[in-house]
């Protein structure tokens, strides 16, 4: 069994070979890898919701509807998610609501309407914004939900996020709606939320941390600083350095990733290849000033100043020295890129420039059966990559894709429901997968032999 360790951080130094040069020296990208055994065939579900290799199963554990513990109901729209121990048998699954103004209004059961002095923003009637973050309190030991409870409102489009190392949960808004708009405040920051939390918390927006269409956040536990994506066709990579670790409400640096050498260096590969699979290139980082962009012109301002451009970065997960993350629809064909980031052993510092960070693109599709605008993604107890599909073309089921050291993609899940799957994330064990079915809301626990992969 490849163990998690080895392929954070073996994944990097591995030998890819077949890819070849054209006459200008740039590296194709190869055709997608044919199907590997991985779990073995997916069966049918007969209650025609996931479809699973032999051996795993699923429990649905919550359900848009739902009556919860603090009298609403389970909200509609679940997305990222986090897993997080609250003590040996139990874990709080703290879990996104990608719900927006018009929820309400055009989708009045999306959510049960509700009106709290703990809401970041109201309509005018008083009524919390859909948006927000709710809390299911699983016992990983007996297999069962205890508890269930709304624990952040008044936001919007809550996308995706990221686990901290000090057990809470970072809650991105994925919109730059404000005033303007007719709403009461602005919108578009990230949130933390405590693993903790009983109830709803009191909302305070980490506005050193930008205003932007965010989408996930990952945090590197050895310096503190936070890795950010932007769900946009052209964001940037972020970081934001806290002027003190675990404390994102003191302030910090906002930057933004630039490619050494190459000011504004496009990483899409949409009209020509200018990434290669699996080639380092070092970076640097650029100082962003006003972060609180009340003109949403964050990633323009950073591109102008030489920062790189990604395919709307999505879902991110930290290893144990590097970190992944999705650009949704990167590539030539626009189905989805992988990219690495090895961060440089003096990250955040002035000697960083003696040996910089890398960024390399891992995977980039050109086969939508095997690999389509992947999402969040999390990685597995073998140490494989599991990506959730989000996607938008002829390929109408949604797939869990797993992805090797090696990149060859292989599917572990096919959801029959016609819409994404989200929020992936393992219990502190590895025996647990805990997934978002986003509309109608489901979560669902997965549970099956780990240890089965075939080569």
């Amino acid at each position: 069994m490849t163990s998690r360790r080895s392929f954070l951080l073996g994944a990097g130094s591995l030998a890819f070979a077949g890819f070849a040069r054209s006459a200008f020296g740039k590296v194709s990208i190869p055709d997608m890898p044919s199907t590997i055994p991985a779990y073995g065939p997916l069966l049918p579900d007969p209650n025609k919701i996931l479809n699973l290799p032999a051996g795993f199963s699923y429990q649905i554990i919550s359900e848009f509807g739902d009556k919860m513990d603090d009298g609403l109901t389970v909200p509609d729209k679940a997305d990222g998610m986090g897993c997080i121990a609250l003590d040996d048998e139990r874990v709080a699954l703290v879990r996104n609501h990608e719900l927006s103004p018009k929820s309400i209004k055009k989708e009045s059961a999306s959510i049960q309407s509700h009106k709290t002095d703990l809401a970041y923003d109201v309509f005018d009637n008083g009524v919390a914004l859909p948006g927000g973050t709710s809390h299911i309190i699983y016992n990983v030991k007996h297999n069962k939900r205890e508890q269930e409870y709304l624990s952040l409102c008044g936001t919007i489009r809550n996308c995706s996020g990221g686990v901290t190392p000090w057990g809470s949960w970072l809650t991105c808004e994925e919109t730059v709606l404000d005033q303007r708009d007719g709403l009461g405040k602005s919108h578009g920051y990230i949130f933390d939320v405590p693993a903790t939390a009983t109830g709803l918390i009191k909302p305070e927006p980490l506005i050193a941390m930008g205003r932007f269409n965010h989408e996930a956040a990952a945090i590197d536990p050895r310096t503190g600083i936070v890795y950010l994506t932007e769900d946009r066709g052209d964001s940037l990579f972020y970081r934001f350095i806290p002027n003190q670790a675990g404390q994102l409400n003191k302030g910090g640096q906002l930057q933004a990733m630039v490619v050494k050498g190459q000011s504004q260096f496009d990483s899409r590969n949409w009209n020509e290849r200018t990434m290669s699979l699996h080639a380092n290139m070092s970076v640097e980082w650029i100082d962003l000033d006003e972060p609180e962009s009340p003109n949403d012109d964050l990633r323009r301002r950073g591109y102008k100043d030489g920062a790189a451009v990604f395919a709307r970065g999505e879902g991110i997960h930290w290893g144990e020295n590097e970190l992944y993350f999705c650009c949704s629809n990167g590539g030539k064909k626009q189905l989805g890129q992988v990219m690495k980031y090895q961060p440089s052993e003096f990250e955040g510092t002035d000697k960083e420039d003696t040996s910089p960070g890398q960024i390399q693109l891992f995977v980039e599709s050109t086969d939508e059966s095997f690999f389509n605008f992947g999402d969040n993604l999390t990685v597995a107890p073998n140490g494989h990559l599991i990506v959730c599909e989000d996607q938008y073309t002829d390929i109408v089921d949604n797939h869990l894709r797993g992805v090797t050291p090696s990149g060859e993609v292989y599917n572990f899940a096919q959801l029959v429901l016609q819409t994404e799957t989200a929020g992936a994330c393992f219990s502190p064990d590895g025996k647990i997968l805990f997934v978002n079915i986003q509309s109608p809301t489901k979560t669902v626990a997965i549970t099956g032999p780990w240890n089965s992969f075939k080569k």
